[in-house]
């Protein structure tokens, strides 16, 4: 099976049983005994494996950043890797999809034994690893393009997701950094007699401590990026739109570059960005635009300019579902336009999110399993039962069960009423690409 088949296979499959889907398909192509990914691209779970519990349990986000940095992106990688604590066999390969932090992929074999007793893995064969760095290059670019133009409630969970764990990492790093901190102060003491021991005990200790810090580290370089790269990405993007133009546009960064910001922030700043821009181009008698960054009290702010007639509305950037996208992480989109002078459109997008946005208790779709998210967004579509069972490769009776279960989870007598809630809520998604049209 090619690489276009294969991913066709896990593209079928609910976000929630994805890495186990990957590792099935991937089996008969490369047996493995755990499949593990890192993502810059995810920002729910960067780090994620699915395997043995064993061995799942004890692979680590530092251990995979470490092969991490051995792997270029689309040239696979075979050999042994410290995985859950040991040399193992492992495949890895790695993509980058342009304007992303790239993703790793890396599956651990069972070690075989060769004839001298030694424990070894027969190299998989060039095909195989052509197929692997294809099937994994199409899922990351597939991933990109849904982190970059992610549907409202999809970035209301990311960030609700990235804020959940980056307070447990707060959290736990501050309890092992204490932990760590006062066992080293007695193994320190002079009034210790062992001076190896003690000096022996030490070094482990701070190694932890080291180790610790670096995966919070780890974890915040993949949910989050230095805001000078991420106005670059935008500048990348906004350019070729102004390349056979007669407008003239102005880009300023902003001045705190090497300042952080979370992943889904300058997503949809970028989307609110380079959307405004395509509706102000829209206009006659447009010059000049100007696109600005800037860090304010309370987070991050861009703001986009125009010398066009001043008559832009909220209303023209509906198509693009611009203030949807902003209203999910809690920000604020204002539109001024002055008749004759030109249209000034302002993004504010808190840099944390507020905690009545990051909890889940105001989203209405948010007790809706994987799979009944899936119907309803059928439902959004206007499909009917036969159609909704076609298109998600389940029977009808299936469908009338799950239809059942998202009325009442949604408290609403009828499949409109459901289908206008989907709509409030950012639904539905657009429809996917066939594969056949993609070239």
């Amino acid at each position: 099976m090619g690489a276009l088949a294969l991913t066709a296979e896990v593209l079928r499959t609910p976000r929630s049983r994805l890495m186990p889907r990957i590792s099935e398909v991937l089996a008969p192509l490369v047996p493995h005994l755990a499949l593990a990914q890192l993502s810059g691209i995810c920002t729910h779970s960067p780090a994620s494996v699915t395997g043995p519990e064993e061995l799942s349990a004890a692979i680590t986000g530092a251990e995979l950043a470490r092969l991490g940095q051995e792997v270029t992106p689309g040239r696979p990688w075979q050999g042994e890797a410290v995985l859950g604590g040991r040399p193992r066999p492992a495949v890895a390969v790695a993509a980058a999809p342009a304007g992303s932090n790239g993703a790793l992929l890396v599956l651990v074999r069972a070690a075989g034994v060769d004839g001298g007793g030694g424990r070894t893995q027969a190299p998989l064969p060039e095909r195989a690893l052509r197929v692997l760095q294809q099937l994994w290059e199409l899922l990351t670019a597939h991933s990109h393009h849904r982190a970059v133009d992610a549907a409202p409630t999809h970035a209301a969970a990311s960030r609700a997701s990235a804020s959940a764990r980056a307070r447990t990492i707060a959290e736990l790093g501050g309890a092992h950094a204490s932990a760590l901190s006062a066992i080293l102060a007695p193994l320190r003491s002079a009034a210790l007699d062992d001076a190896t021991a003690r000096r022996n005990a030490a070094e482990l200790a701070v190694t932890a401590l080291l180790d610790l810090r670096g995966a919070a580290a780890l974890d915040r370089e993949l949910s989050e990026e230095p805001a000078a790269t991420a106005f670059a990405r935008l500048a990348d993007t906004v350019r070729p739109l102004l390349r056979h133009s007669p407008v003239r546009l102005d880009l300023l960064a902003p001045v705190e570059g090497d300042r952080s910001v979370p992943a889904d922030t300058a997503h949809t700043a970028r989307a609110a960005v380079r959307s405004t821009v395509l509706a102000m181009l829209e206009q006659d008698g447009l010059s000049r635009l100007h696109v600005r960054w800037q860090f304010v009290e309370n987070g991050l702010r861009a703001v986009v300019r125009d010398d066009g007639p001043g008559l832009l509305t909220a209303d023209s950037l509906a198509v693009h579902r611009t203030a949807d996208l902003i209203a999910a992480l809690a920000g604020r989109l204002t539109v001024d336009a002055v008749p004759g002078w030109g249209t000034t459109v302002t993004v504010d997008l808190p840099r944390h999110a507020p905690e009545a946005c990051s909890g889940t208790s105001t989203d209405p779709l948010v007790g809706l399993h994987p799979r009944e998210l899936e119907v309803l967004d059928q439902l959004a579509h206007g499909r009917r039962n036969r159609e909704i069972a076609h298109a998600l490769h389940i029977s009808e009776s299936t469908v009338k069960f799950h239809v059942a279960n998202i009325l009442a989870k949604l408290d609403v007598a009828s499949r409109g009423e459901a289908a206008a809630l989907a709509h409030r809520a950012g639904l539905p998604t657009p429809p996917p690409t066939p594969l056949h049209a993609a070239s």
